[in-house]
């Protein structure tokens, strides 16, 4: 059987000892360790699956009782380094591997109304109010969703053009809004979806004020994009 090296036991042992403290600071509160526990008894249940073995099968390979087994994968005991190791082996992936889920990282952007920063992104014309509502970028895609208003002094530009793709759904008034060679007449309640690479942008303000949401997702490579 394959011996854990050095690293992937102290970094576990570490984040043993974290949660531990964790814990013990905040009573009431399901602790870092038993969500530890429990992302390792998910992976280990996803894998199991994943190998087409059963419960006893598992576990007989990783010399385990089923029993301590089906305590692991329900997040109910907390596996010693030489139990992991164990059943690393049976599934044929790393210690750190089956801790996987609990190091993901799982963010959440809370934006009050009204509160969305106003901000100018790079080719934004007059009067072109931006709220930035929220910004994840993760390493293979970011997301910019924005509430834009428009009112009858806005420049109308119909040439935005950056990477990516977009989404708009109006929520107030009404324009002519412009996507490559077709238009639409946007109202309150209609979406538009489209590649942004083309030109695209509001054409004719035809009641304002005009109110709509704006999503932008794209491939993230760098910080050089607009």
């Amino acid at each position: 059987m394959k011996k854990m090296n050095k690293v992937s036991g102290s970094r576990y042992s570490e984040q043993l000892r974290e949660v531990s403290r964790s814990a013990s600071k905040a009573p009431g509160v399901r602790s870092r360790e038993s969500e530890l526990e429990q992302a390792i008894g998910r992976e280990v249940r996803t894998l199991r699956r994943k190998h087409g073995m059963t419960v006893t099968e598992l576990a007989a390979t990783a010399d385990l009782s089923p029993g301590m087994l089906s305590k692991i994968e329900n997040g109910l005991t907390s596996p010693s380094l030489s139990t992991l190791q164990a059943l690393g082996s049976a599934l044929n992936v790393s210690v750190m591997a089956l801790m996987r889920r609990h190091e993901e990282r799982h963010e959440a952007t809370f934006v009050p109304a009204g509160q969305g920063l106003h901000i100018k992104r790079r080719g934004t014309r007059s009067g072109h109010d931006y709220q930035l509502l929220g910004h994840a970028v993760s390493n293979r895609m970011g997301v910019e969703p924005y509430h834009i208003t428009l009112n009858k002094k806005s420049e109308v530009y119909s040439s935005f053009q950056h990477e990516g793709t977009e989404f708009i759904h109006v929520l107030q008034g009404q324009m002519i809004y412009r996507h490559g060679l077709d238009t639409f007449n946007m109202l309150p309640g209609d979406s538009l979806f489209f590649d942004a690479q083309a030109p695209h942008g509001p054409e004719e303000l035809v009641e304002t004020p005009i109110k709509f949401l704006c999503i932008i997702a794209y491939e993230a490579m760098d910080d050089t994009r607009e």
